[in-house]
């Protein structure tokens, strides 16, 4: 897919469309996930800091992240893929590799092309979005014939071309080349894929070490015979949350990690799995990272188990001068739960538990004494009573400023509310075609 999140938020907000758009975390430690492709022009790029993207490109719409959004279109284009092949390997929510030929459905470079723009035309239809399409013999062309695409293209590596269309591209085109090993082989004079294969395997052995020196020069002769897998056994499940100030107040360390143990059982249960190995990742003012495992007896969903061993974890580790970074995670997965194990949770003394799925409740001294102010993340789905759907443009001293407008309207007019309005509230995000949910 096409700049997908941010595709995808141009789609669901008209006024956006043809406009600099960035999705990602918005506080200072926040990191760019997907930027628009007119944002791209002013050099910001995935992974880039926010604090960079913002001097960059200072006009841009500056967006959170709407996951299950994602997800949801995700399924949609997956379920297209799944109807051409047995064999499809998704490698993120926008990207899947498919083997045509084990569906049956390409067998030369003719039919090839036939299905990839069908493919084209089924993914705009059903999600109103753009996705590039590489063809040809290996994953690795694939990938690099798909990339050659973007933005909305289709682009085939036929059979026998591959080492001619290779040579003259950069180093970084290869899969695996990052910017280390890119400086490493600019540093002996190797700048092409061409220069890769001259150099030879002795070289670049030496160079870069048996294993990757080996791998790069197979893929500097195209050769890749790696099958795609249908489905990878998931390993763990993990959340982890950076805090854009660091936490120094134990209890609310405490919170933060029985919150996020939390949310990873509800994703562990979304998956239909359970595990036996809680894991639990600090990482400290001063970047230092730690990581406390417990191995329980047996496989479990249950959050309180997962949240009293991430406590008991977190009682091992000094978070005095401050925490940057929580995440729970859980491993050693199964497909059923060992229900016994809540007395680990509990206690043998038979004390009384939370109800499954509730967070206890927090001490009288930990209790919030006013309510929070509710939270209008920018670019989050609002609807209002009076004026209908709309999203958050912006909030901030005690106001939430929404522009009204959906998927199939025009762009819409803006309003200022007080954030405690209670004609406002959250809303669940819109199909962005009519008829497709």
């Amino acid at each position: 897919m096409d700049a997908f999140y941010a595709s995808v938020e141009q789609a669901s907000k008209p006024s956006l469309r043809g406009k600099a758009v960035i999705v990602g975390g918005l506080g200072p430690r926040g990191v760019v996930a997907t930027a628009s492709y007119e944002a791209r022009v002013l050099g910001v790029h995935s992974a880039m800091p926010m604090s960079q993207a913002r001097r960059l490109a200072p006009n841009a719409a500056y967006l959170v992240p709407r996951f299950a959004l994602y997800r949801s279109i995700s399924d949609q284009v997956m379920a297209l893929l799944r109807a051409l092949s047995p064999l499809v390997e998704p490698l993120s929510l926008d990207e899947a590799f498919v083997d045509l030929e084990a569906g049956g459905t390409a067998w030369d470079e003719r039919s090839a092309r036939l299905v990839g723009a069908k493919l084209r035309a089924d993914i705009r239809a059903v999600t109103g979005l753009t996705g590039s399409v590489g063809l040809a013999a290996s994953k690795m062309l694939a990938k690099i014939a798909s990339e050659q695409a973007k933005p909305d293209g289709l682009v085939v590596i036929e059979p026998g071309t591959e080492r001619a269309m290779l040579e003259p591209m950069p180093v970084r085109t290869l899969p695996g080349v990052g910017p280390a090993t890119g400086d490493h082989l600019r540093r002996a004079g190797i700048h092409t894929v061409g220069e890769i294969a001259e150099a030879g395997e002795d070289e670049l052995v030496r160079l870069l070490g048996k294993a990757h020196g080996h791998a790069l020069y197979a893929m500097a002769l195209a050769r890749d015979d790696r099958p795609v897998v249908a489905e990878r056994e998931t390993k763990s499940v993990s959340v982890e949350d950076t805090y854009d100030v660091d936490i120094h107040d134990r209890v609310r360390v405490g919170t933060e990690v029985a919150r996020l143990a939390d949310r990873c059982v509800r994703r562990l249960r979304g998956a239909g799995l359970s595990g036996r190995t809680i894991v639990l990742k600090v990482r400290r003012y001063d970047f230092s990272t730690l990581t406390r495992s417990e191995t329980l007896r047996g496989p479990t969903d249950d959050p309180a188990v997962v949240r009293e061993a991430a406590a008991r974890l977190l009682d091992s580790v000094d978070t005095t001068g401050g925490v940057r970074l929580l995440g729970v995670g859980v491993s050693g997965l199964a497909d059923y739960t060992q229900e016994d194990l809540f007395a680990q949770a509990a206690g043998d003394a038979g004390e009384d538990t939370a109800r499954e799925g509730e967070m206890p409740e927090p001490a009288p001294e930990a209790r919030p004494e006013v309510p929070a102010e509710r939270r209008w993340p920018a670019g989050s789905d609002v609807r209002h009573a009076e004026y209908g759907h709309g999203w958050v443009q912006g909030s901030g001293l005690g106001r939430v400023t929404v522009r009204f407008e959906t998927p199939v309207s025009a762009p819409g007019r803006v309003k200022t509310f007080r954030v405690d309005d209670p004609a406002l509230e959250a809303a669940e995000p819109l199909p962005l075609v009519e008829g497709v949910g």
